[in-house]
């Protein structure tokens, strides 16, 4: 097995490379975000029934309506969330790696890779996801309705003035479970397929890396879309708790509710995931040469 594989992944290289590779995804997949996310914020009785079923019509409406700029609005957030974001995830997930994997195969168990998964998912939770997404959600909610945010900053403002501090956190708790989910599906089932072609000698490429981040973004994306949707709700341009989200969901369309926007993430994540490792993987394979230089200089 070659060198790189069994050694350790230096935490410049994670945070780096997952944050380039956060900064790529967010923006290239953006206008599916923004559809799902206005499909999960048609809470109002009789008007969700009345929009089209197909996804990608109500994406098309929206452009036609709105304009591409428009279907644009909240991505500042969202990408310098998830550059935030995938870097601390990249370097929780690679920093567990480094600590458990088998020295002699390079890779962890099954088990292990879902745990570090979730683990990096709740530390990216904390200190990226919550208040960017809380912020990305509030501009499209806004934008729809009052448009009282004149841009980003106006609305961290406005959120802080009306709500404290604890505003840029709502929905804490449906982000955190929907991030340790997420994250736990995605890095763990990504590193236990590449690990399982690893062993079989599968030659890793651009290619075989976004197939794999695509499987990866498909079984997050079934697994844990309720808490996607309770998240959304609980991050509207309104103060709305977690309880109420989920009330609100149950109360206009039950339980098959907790699964609205599938479509459109799962059209999101397909790409994204396989964005994202790509990408990661790109950039990974540009800079390690650079940093394991450095080392062996010091």
């Amino acid at each position: 097995m070659p060198k790189d594989e069994k050694a350790h992944t230096s935490p410049y290289v994670s945070i780096i490379s997952g944050g380039v590779a956060g900064g790529i995804e967010a923006f290239s997949t953006y206008p599916f975000e923004f559809t799902k996310t206005r499909v999960q914020l048609h809470q109002e009785k009789g008007i969700s029934q009345k929009l089209p079923r197909n996804p990608y019509k109500i994406a098309f409406q929206l452009y036609r309506d709105e304009g591409l700029r428009a279907m644009y609005k909240g991505c500042g957030s969202l990408v310098v969330g998830s550059i935030a974001k995938d870097a601390v995830r990249f370097l929780s997930f690679d920093t567990v790696k480094n600590a458990f994997k088998d020295p002699e195969t390079g890779t962890l168990s099954p088990l292990r890779n879902m745990l570090g998964g979730m683990v990096s998912g709740v530390v990216a939770s904390i200190f990226a996801v919550t208040p960017t997404e809380r912020l990305k959600t509030a501009l499209i909610d806004d934008a729809r309705g009052a448009k009282r945010y004149k841009n980003g900053v106006h609305a961290i403002q406005l959120i802080i003035k009306e709500d404290g501090l604890k505003g840029l956190y709502r929905g804490f708790v449906g982000t955190t479970l929907k991030q340790a989910g997420a994250t736990s599906f995605r890095m763990g089932s990504y590193n236990i397929i590449k690990d399982y072609e690893r062993t079989k000698g599968i030659t890793q490429n651009t290619a075989v890396n976004f197939i794999n981040g695509s499987i990866a973004g498909i079984i997050t994306t079934v697994s844990t879309q309720p808490f996607d949707v309770i998240k959304t709700r609980s991050q509207t341009a309104k103060v709305t708790t977690t309880k109420q989200a989920i009330a609100s969901v149950m109360k206009y369309d039950g339980i098959k509710g907790f699964w609205r926007g599938t479509v459109m993430r799962l059209s999101r994540t397909v790409f994204s995931g396989g964005i994202l490792f790509t990408s990661a993987e790109a950039v990974a394979k540009i800079i390690d040469p650079l940093f394991t230089q450095q080392t062996e200089l010091d």
